[in-house]
């Protein structure tokens, strides 16, 4: 052999031993990941173990719950109120009285109306049922008018003429909104009457439904713990039967998740088809906003109608009512974001999830389970493309009146001068302080997400995505589990239609459920899968 061969030898003999050194050291650092991933989780599972001890401690000896319903009335469906009403089975008057009694009696356990206009309600009322005495075809109304007679709600920051419109701001606690938005007026239009408006956090912007114009609204199944938010008032007045039905709104998560905290069904449409003007602080319509209006209710055979309200004009866009066979269905599920940082999905809320699934799997044959590329940057996706939307939260939270600082208003809140809740002044520490997400990298993730998922769910495909790691939780625990949000959110951040479901509540007394997702334009997918598994599951349960 002579010196180059030699050499040669030598090089590629290093050149082995180095690659084998660099599989080594690659195969120890996924093993020391997967080690320090094991470990936050446990870490995680403890802590919040901690959270909910510590909580209970202070918060279960003053658990309440709201009275027994003992009006029938209070348990039918809007739809079947309204034809009652329209067939003159019973009067419009009637039917408002029951609600506005029930909300009456409840309001002071759970603090949910913020505003009521029962008298304006039920002298429209007795307009309804004079003018249903001089009707003769009835079948005339129904189409244009579908909810006559028939009392709903809206959250506080939805516009209603002659209505406070505080955004639950005190430099706003005395506005009070000139006209309806866009979506109340097409509910006052199809014949609903407003009996009152909820409550919400600060400028909607919170998981918790609190601020310092109206104080804090309790969840009618246990009043220690929390109804979410944005439309937390909302969920909580519709589960506890002060109201037939609610036009809430979602930009993250604000109505599916109070719609799960107090166990009703909430729907968010696909993005873009539902009117923006009179939501929030909105003076027009944005087509490209993650925020949509839409139902939130008692019973699943509701959403159709109020979303065929709701969305007005661009109802051909949807086939809500096209028949839909669950057997031809394909069936997708997820059992957790990925998120390390947000709580582990526990035993109950699994177990909720897959007994969904084998229904499903019974019925259609299969169903796959899928892990969305980039679920786990739920959180970090929704706070890039809130930063997209036509909201800016320093000027706003002032009403206006100056620009909003972290340290200015830490500063007022440690002296006790500040006008805003500890929520707002953390997202002024979120804006100020923590870095921005990349822009280019968030839209890579977005658009890969929304491109895998429309290539599974396709035209007749759902997928059933846990509501929450679990069940609402004690009141300003939210502050602790900040990153859980990020299981509504997501659905926001890719603009499909996602229904929140009802499955009754679990052994502690409080709402499980799940929220099951289409592909755009396929809204009638989801409401269909929350009809079956309402026949299956049982769908909202009284809280008394």
């Amino acid at each position: 052999m002579n010196f180059t061969n030699m050499c040669t030898l030598v090089k590629n003999s290093r050149t082995q031993e180095g690659d084998k050194c660099q599989t080594i050291f690659e195969m120890s650092i996924k093993v020391l990941k997967h080690v320090l991933k094991c470990l936050i989780i446990k870490f995680h599972i403890i802590f919040d173990c901690m959270i909910d001890f510590i909580f209970g401690l202070y918060y279960d000896h003053n658990i309440q719950k709201v009275p027994p319903i003992k009006n029938d009335l209070l348990l039918t469906s809007a739809s079947e109120l309204a034809e009652r009403i329209r067939t003159k089975k019973i009067s419009s008057v009637e039917v408002v009285t029951a609600f506005i009694n029930r909300a009456k009696e409840v309001n002071g356990i759970i603090n949910a109306v913020v505003e009521d206009r029962y008298s304006d309600a039920l002298e429209e009322a007795k307009e309804v049922d004079k003018f249903l005495q001089t009707l003769e075809n009835i079948d005339s109304i129904k189409d244009k008018k579908p909810f006559l007679g028939v009392p709903f709600t809206t959250k506080e920051s939805n516009e209603a003429k002659d209505m406070l419109h505080t955004m639950g701001l005190t430099s706003r606690c005395t506005f009070r909104s000139k006209e309806d938005a866009t979506a109340i007026s097409f509910m006052k239009n199809a014949g609903g009457i407003l009996i009152a408006k909820t409550n919400i956090p600060e400028l909607n912007l919170w998981t918790e439904s609190r601020n310092n114009v109206y104080g804090q609204t309790c969840n009618p199944y246990n009043t220690t713990r929390n109804v979410g938010g944005s439309s937390g008032g909302e969920g909580a007045i519709t589960a506890a039967c002060g109201t037939a039905f609610s036009v809430a709104s979602d930009i993250g998560g604000s109505t599916r998740m109070p719609a799960f905290f107090n166990g009703v069904f909430g729907f968010q449409s696909t993005a873009g088809l539902t009117p923006l003007k009179g939501i929030g602080l909105r003076k027009e319509d944005y087509p490209n906003s993650m925020a949509g209006v839409g139902p939130m209710c008692k019973k699943a055979e509701d959403l159709v109608p109020i979303l065929k309200v709701l969305v007005g004009e661009k109802i051909s866009l949807l086939k809500l009512d096209a028949e839909v066979d669950i057997k031809c269905l394909n069936i997708f599920y997820q059992e957790n974001s990925g998120d390390i940082r947000a709580s582990k999905v526990n035993s109950e809320m699994r177990a909720a999830l897959l007994k969904v699934v084998q229904h499903f799997k019974e019925i259609t044959g299969s169903a796959t389970k899928i892990k969305i590329p980039g679920s786990e940057y739920s959180y970090r996706l929704w706070r890039f493309w809130m930063t997209q939307e036509n909201f800016d939260f320093k000027i706003n939270i002032t009403n206006g009146k100056y620009r909003a600082s972290a340290l200015t208003e830490i500063s007022k809140f440690l002296t006790g001068r500040s006008d805003l809740t500890l929520a707002a002044i953390l997202k002024l520490i979120d804006e100020d302080i923590f870095p921005r997400e990349d822009a280019e990298w968030a839209m890579n993730v977005t658009t890969n997400m929304k491109q895998y998922l429309m290539d599974k769910l396709e035209h007749n495909g759902i997928l059933i995505y846990p509501s929450s790691p679990f069940q609402t939780g004690y009141h300003y625990t939210a502050y602790l589990r900040p990153f859980n949000f990020g299981y509504w959110g997501l659905f926001n951040v890719l603009k499909f239609p996602v229904c929140q479901v009802p499955l009754g509540v679990g052994k502690n007394g409080l709402p499980i459920g799940v929220q099951v997702v289409a592909a755009p334009y396929n809204d009638h997918l989801c409401l269909a899968a929350a009809r079956e598994l309402e026949k299956v599951f049982g769908g909202w349960v009284p809280p008394a």
